[in-house]
């Protein structure tokens, strides 16, 4: 008996889309990672790209508990001496670009410094508002939030 390889030709990606609208941020970030990696399927093969193209729209809308919103520090560096600076998810959600804080969450649960993370982590659109530009490609509806009453928090 051998152990079933995937190859890069054989693969079959399908395009998902995400309403990330009140999901809580850890649980949506840790099943979209598994959906990048294509670790839902049963062809799974740890060394080829065979996971899906993941949309997700309405990031702004994401819910982090308890007090992380205010709470939670996100760090980087500048590479100068005393160059490191800081903000919260607050500041970034109501900046220009409050997706970030769903992309990066997602990027930090794929694996590190690889060039089969970076390909994955490449199959993954977000989007603030409603409107995305892959209607062409005809994405199925995926309810994360339906799956668990603990993935959905309303407004408190």
């Amino acid at each position: 008996m051998t152990t079933f390889m995937l190859k890069p030709a054989d693969v079959v990606k399908k395009w998902l889309i995400i309403d990330a609208a009140d999901v809580v941020l850890g649980r949506l970030a840790s099943e979209v990672a598994k959906l990048l990696r294509g670790k839902h399927k049963a062809s799974y093969t740890p060394h080829v790209d065979c996971g899906d193209n993941v949309i997700i729209i309405n990031a702004e809308r994401i819910r982090l508990t308890g007090k992380k919103r205010e709470n939670k520090i996100y760090y980087k560096h500048t590479g100068y001496v005393g160059g490191i600076k800081e903000t919260t998810p607050r500041k970034i959600l109501e900046g220009r670009f409050p997706e970030r804080v769903v992309e990066k969450a997602i990027e930090r649960m794929l694996p590190k410094e690889s060039a089969l993370a970076r390909q994955q982590f490449s199959n993954l659109r977000v989007y603030k508002g409603n409107d995305h530009p892959h209607e062409g490609q005809s994405p199925e509806v995926l309810d994360i939030a339906g799956r668990n009453p603990k993935n959905c928090r309303s407004i408190a």
